[in-house]
């Protein structure tokens, strides 16, 4: 059962070109956005779209991975675990950030 701890799955559409960032050391940082979309009959029996956007972060071997395939449009699988974070912003006011660090990708399609 302790695999099953913080464990996230995701299956949807990049949002937008990874930005990559080579840290001291070498070691790469991507970070990106994923769109799941999900469709479902209302009350009123009319067809109702909602999209969910998601951040999504991976580092070293994924994230060289994620730079040399990935780009906007592609449909992707991932997988990782939910991590949530604050910092301060430049006006002094506490941000706060949830995203999926990822742990594994797979990609469909030719786009």
């Amino acid at each position: 059962m302790n695999t099953l701890k913080n464990r996230v799955q995701l299956i949807g559409n990049v949002g937008n070109d990874p930005e990559i960032k080579t840290l001291e050391g070498g070691k790469k940082l991507a970070s990106l956005s994923i769109a799941t979309n999900e469709s479902y009959t209302n009350e009123k029996g009319e067809k109702v779209e909602q999209t969910e956007w998601h951040r999504v972060t991976a580092w070293g071997k994924t994230a060289e991975i994620i730079e040399k395939y990935v780009t906007k449009g592609k449909e992707v699988a991932i997988e990782g675990k939910l991590s949530h974070r604050s910092y301060d912003d430049k006006n002094g006011e506490k941000r706060y950030i949830t995203e999926v660090i990822v742990s594994g990708i797979q990609m469909f399609g030719k786009n």
